[in-house]
């Protein structure tokens, strides 16, 4: 089943048409800086791009200029279903669910928790209604995942209350991309996922790890919104609480203004002073950048500590997956990273760690330790596979 996956953003639209079972794409395309005067749609198709300006326009222009190409590309015929990622879905949602107008109300309703995300998402769905009118859609929810953690691991130590009326508490993210990796990984070791105890690190601009038992979620660093945890691109990851009050007085800012710096002025940018991306980074560090190697450290040594926190929630680490685009490509993170990791008997093989790059997976671990892979994660293939499952199960 051909399916259409979207990913709606505040300013932008992943595009992909793929077939879940084969993995077949057929064509793939971003939407974005939309609402501006540089607002354009590109698509790729067998090598070749073309490129739409939206003057302007917004997602019904966007998804105007989708339908346009994919005619133009004889492929609109070809969509049978779409599936939306929606960030948030609260406690509402731990499967998948087909879109109705009581399922829309219910993602908006999670707004409040996912305020950058949730909106947008919702935007998405009824521009992407409007233009596929006849098409059964389906919104795979990132938080869905995790819905399988125990209480002891998504509770908060605070006021119950706030937990009963205002939901708060642990959600976890990247669910879908865990949830891909972790087949991958038991399908690459030749095990049944039902017997594996497997930690994710799905490590990109934003960063979780994940403790997957069976094929469940049992814990995951991100918590009621996607801040805490590790150290991100721009996210600092776990802060003391007490920072928003302290840094408030002393700088003079308001709330909002420190909520905006620890997401998007803090992580690996905040201590490098440089940049986000660790391919900068790493480049800086080896001409001698202070800042640009210690923010790399700190990545390190933060996604080391969670790593081995994630033990506790599974008894035993059967393997070790790394994900994302640090993940995939950083020879550099990963090798530290395991370096940190000798209480796990990790260590790693410095000749297959260095051919996992460029969407080459692998086991890099060294004979006897930690057994650790690189898997490529597939988030839009895994909405289009959970897409089609919704479908078929009716949901």
């Amino acid at each position: 089943m051909w399916t259409l996956v979207l990913n709606c953003g505040s300013s932008s639209v992943k595009v992909a048409l793929l077939e879940p079972d084969t993995g077949a794409v057929a064509v793939t395309g971003l939407a974005e800086r939309l609402g501006t005067a540089g607002a354009a749609l590109r698509l790729d198709v067998s090598g070749e791009r073309r490129v739409v300006d939206l003057g302007g326009g917004s997602y019904p222009a966007a998804f105007a200029a989708l339908l346009a190409g994919l005619d133009e590309l004889g492929l609109r015929a070809q969509v049978q279903a779409i599936g939306h990622r929606v960030v948030h879905g609260g406690e509402a949602f731990s499967v998948p669910a087909t879109i109705t107008p009581e399922v829309l109300d219910a993602i908006r309703a999670c707004s409040a928790l996912a305020p950058l995300h949730n909106p947008a998402n919702v935007a998405g769905i009824e521009a992407a209604q409007q233009a596929f009118p006849a098409l059964p859609q389906v919104a795979v929810f990132d938080t869905a995942f995790h819905q399988t953690m125990p209480e002891v691991a998504y509770r908060y130590a605070v006021p119950e209350a706030w937990y009963r009326q205002h939901g708060v508490r642990r959600y976890g993210f990247h669910g879908t991309s865990h949830a891909w990796v972790a087949q991958e990984a038991a399908r690459m070791l030749g095990r049944p996922l039902t017997e594996l105890n497997l930690v994710t690190a799905h490590l990109g601009n934003g960063c979780s790890v994940c403790a997957v038992q069976g094929g469940r979620s049992v814990d995951t660093s991100m918590g009621l919104t996607p801040l805490e945890g590790l150290v991100m691109g721009t996210r600092s990851g776990d802060v003391d609480p007490g920072l928003h009050d302290f840094i408030a007085r002393q700088a003079g800012l308001s709330l909002d203004q420190v909520t905006a710096a620890l997401n998007r002025e803090s992580g690996l940018l905040g201590l490098s002073g440089l940049a986000s991306d660790v391919r900068e980074l790493e480049a800086a560090a080896g001409r001698g950048h202070a800042g640009a190697r210690l923010a790399l450290d700190v990545f390190v040594y933060r996604l080391a500590q969670a790593v081995a926190g994630m033990a506790v929630a599974l008894g035993q680490v059967d393997a070790l997956v790394f994900t994302g685009g640090i993940g995939e490509n950083s020879v550099t993170v990963r090798a530290a990273t395991l370096a940190r990791l000798g209480v796990l008997g990790a260590g790693v093989d410095d000749d297959a760690n260095a051919r996992a790059v460029r969407g080459t997976p692998g086991v890099i671990s060294a004979p006897g330790r930690l057994t650790t892979l690189v898997v490529n994660t597939d988030e839009e293939r895994m909405i289009a596979r959970e897409t089609a499952r919704a479908l078929e199960a009716g949901a």
